[in-house]
């Protein structure tokens, strides 16, 4: 058959590789890849004597597979394999190629080893041996032997000790990953005189490197993406990196040591458009440096020393989608110049000493999380945060904000947390809540708002289990953003084999932001995927008063439900029983009377039960979960009588019979003799005892008090449980 190229790349084939596909003996390129093939890879490929490009990567195949076969193939010139299939394997043996590849990707194949054929390739313009199980050091005679390699791929890998480079300048090299490794020690000194020409993407995080970067990084004219994060490097960003660097686009410096002044004012970074500096110990001010970065889309310098102000100028970056500044020392007020980043996505100044109010033009038209807790805001909330039918999550929590929630609701609105607890809101809780039907969860807490519970909340779609959209969350809480970040490998076209550029799953930078809210009596986290699942409303520590609505009781998914320390009264609703999913329930601290409902007793999944000092009187429920509850859940109720399954009485044991044959005499007269030898010493320490108190008359007083008192006490607790 004549037929040449054949691609059936992307689709859903399953089963074993056809053998029938060896026929195809003209056939230069074979791609197979992301399918559903799975088996063994076949033997036959290599008698197909004109195949110069194979793809079968991203497959299910399994059992080992050997390379040598491949020896005397002279023509192969690409070569890809993978599986998604742990148990497959790549054997590892001595032996010579007839072959030059150009480019070679091995991943996911569990080599343990660097194949040794590899010391026989001198023309490679692309290597990945990515995800596999590769110990020793770094192969720096695979950059010696071949002087074109263009991409170097060792990804995730047990690659360890100090990286070590020739010495030799490599002008070929644009991209290089060595993430996630065991790689340590100081970077060499002689990495921008080797890569200085040619490399443009530099990737090494999640690696032990330390120490300072090399002074002559500066160098790296061509340099766009670098990516050191998650190390411990330390000390300052060399001055001639900041202003020498003049193409970098991408720059990843997070969860690191650094620290020095962040921005200073000769940085000069002008196609600079994503800045992670996050999780460092830079400090001072704001410094203008920074403003030459005219594209900027994302700014992260959240979790530093930085101090001052949010200077007003940041308003300029018309491009900022991501504005990322939380946990520093910044104070003062928000410039209202920031309303004019109209393409602003998430805004986190939270945990800072931020001061004053907040403008009513504070107003982003796209913003979707908005985290401004733990300042010191004041005033009145503006209405304009809840207009945007675009906002998702917004944190307010433990500032100084007063006045009434707003009412002024967008009924559009695709809110779905909202954190105000912890600040001076009065007035009751505004019906036009219940217009963000989206809700998932609520905090009001630590408040003095007062009212009634509405009873629309029965509306909250979340609540009520009548949404199924825990997906349309995920994709913006998990926040990413897509790079222009391109890994090389061989394309085939034509007949002709060239480098092309592809997108490769790295350069998704996520930003799952963290929820913490009261539920089991703790402050639990929620952050990622568990946050579409977690539903809650914390009414808490405030002065609401009357009675719950029953409605309340049909929130079917709630996981968390407090209601504690308000001023609530009449009975519990027998409805609550309708709360299949709640987990922890706390309505201690009010003014609830009547029995605890039976009915609850088939709450299956509570963990958590408060009706503590209220008025509720009558039997508690021994039932179901209720017989795991301690007596903590009840006091502070006169009228209760507290029945615990699950609380054991303990008397005195019962002596052991002796043994009735003839075996074990022996230790009959032991025990025998242990039991008058305890009887004795009994006696004597009563007897002790006794004469103490004849001779000590404080203590004799002493001792019929503590008497007296044990006796009222045994009264109480015998008429409180004949009463139930």
């Amino acid at each position: 058959m004549d037929l040449v190229e054949l691609d059936l790349m992307h689709n859903n084939f399953g089963g074993e590789v056809p053998r029938c596909l060896t026929n195809f003996t003209y056939l230069k390129v074979l791609v197979l890849s992301s399918n559903q093939l799975s088996g063994t890879l076949p033997s036959a490929f290599t008698h197909m004597k004109s195949l110069e490009y194979l793809d079968v990567q991203e497959n299910n195949f399994e059992g080992k597979y050997s390379l040598s076969s491949w020896a005397n193939h002279s023509k192969l010139q690409a070569l890809a394999l993978s599986s998604r299939n742990n148990t497959f394997q790549v054997e590892n043996e001595n032996w010579f190629p007839a072959f030059q590849l150009k480019a070679l990707k091995l991943t996911h194949c569990n080599l343990h080893a660097i194949p040794n054929f590899l010391l026989y390739q001198y023309d490679l313009l692309f290597l990945d041996l990515s995800h596999n199980k590769l110990v020793d050091t770094f192969p720096s005679w695979l950059l010696v032997n071949n002087t074109n390699l263009k991409g170097m791929y060792l990804v995730n890998n047990s690659f360890s000790g100090t990286l070590k480079l020739p010495n030799t300048k490599h002008d070929s090299i644009e991209l290089s990953d060595i993430s996630h490794n065991n790689f340590s020690g100081q970077l060499p000194l002689n990495i921008s005189k080797i890569f200085s020409n040619s490399l443009w993407h530099l990737h090494m995080s999640d690696n032990r490197f330390e120490g300072n970067l090399p002074l002559s990084m500066g160098e790296m004219k061509e340099l766009m993406i670098m990516d050191l994060s998650n190390n411990h490097f330390s000390g300052e960003l060399p001055g001639d990196f900041l202003i020498g660097c003049f193409s970098l686009a991408f720059l990843n410096l997070s969860n690191n040591n650094f620290h020095g002044q962040i921005f200073p004012q000769y940085m000069n970074l002008p196609q600079l458009d994503f800045i992670y500096l996050n999780n460092n110990n830079f400090s001072g001010k704001i410094g203008r440096g920074i403003q030459n970065s005219t594209y900027l889309e994302v700014l992260d310098i959240s979790n530093n020393n930085v101090s001052g102000q949010v200077p007003n100028w940041i308003g300029n970056f018309s491009n900022l989608k991501f504005l990322l500044m939380s946990k520093n020392l910044l104070e003062g007020n928000i410039p209202v110049q920031l309303s004019k980043l109209s393409s602003l996505t998430i805004l986190d100044v939270s945990e800072n000493r931020l001061t004053g109010p907040i403008t009513s033009s504070f107003n982003f038209p796209f913003i979707q999380e908005l985290f401004m807790q733990k300042n010191a805001f004041t005033g009145p909330i503006p209405k304009s945060l809840f207009r945007s039918s675009e906002l998702l999550m917004l944190n307010l929590r433990e500032n100084q904000f007063s006045g009434s929630i707003p009412n002024v609701i967008n009924k559009h609105s695709s809110l779905r947390v909202l954190l105000l607890g912890g600040n001076h809101l009065q007035g009751p809780i505004p019906n036009q809540l219940c217009q963000l039907r989206n809700l998932s969860i609520l905090d009001l807490s630590q408040n003095r708002l007062n009212g009634s519970i509405p009873s629309c909340f029965i509306r909250m779609i979340f609540w009520t289990g009548q949404s199924d959209i825990h997906n349309e969350y995920r994709s913006t809480n998990d926040l990413a953003l897509v790079q222009d970040l391109t890994s090389l490998f061989s394309n085939y076209y034509n007949s002709t084999l060239s480098l092309s550029s592809f997108e490769d799953d790295f350069p998704y930078l996520y930003h799952r932001f963290e929820v913490k809210f009261l539920t089991k009596n703790r402050y639990d986290s929620y952050k990622g995927d568990i946050l579409n699942f977690m539903t809650g409303m914390d009414l808490s520590n405030n002065d609401l008063s009357g009675d719950i609505p029953s409605e309340i009781g049909y929130l079917q998914q709630i996981k968390a439900l407090n209601l504690s320390n308000n001023f609530l009264s009449r009975s519990i609703p027998k409805s609550f029983s309708n709360l299949k999913s709640i987990e922890s329930l706390d309505l201690s601290h009010n003014k609830f009377s009547g029995q605890i409902p039976r009915q609850l007793t088939g709450l299956n999944y509570l963990a958590v039960f408060n009706v503590s000092y209220n008025f509720l009187s009558g039997p508690t429920p021994n039932e179901g979960q209720f017989a795991t509850f301690d007596e903590s859940s009840y006091i502070g109720n006169s009228g209760l009588c507290v029945t615990l399954v699950n609380k054991s009485y303990t008397s005195t044991p019962a002596l052991p019979l002796l043994p009735s044959n003839g075996e074990g005499k022996e230790s009959a007269v032991d025990m025998v003799a242990f039991y008058w030898s305890f009887f004795g010493s009994y006696v004597t320490i009563i007897l002790g005892l006794l004469v103490i108190l004849w001779i000590n008359s404080h203590w004799r007083m002493l001792w019929f008090y503590f008497i007296g008192e044990c006796i009222d006490l045994c009264f109480y607790w015998l008429s409180k449980y004949v009463s139930c």
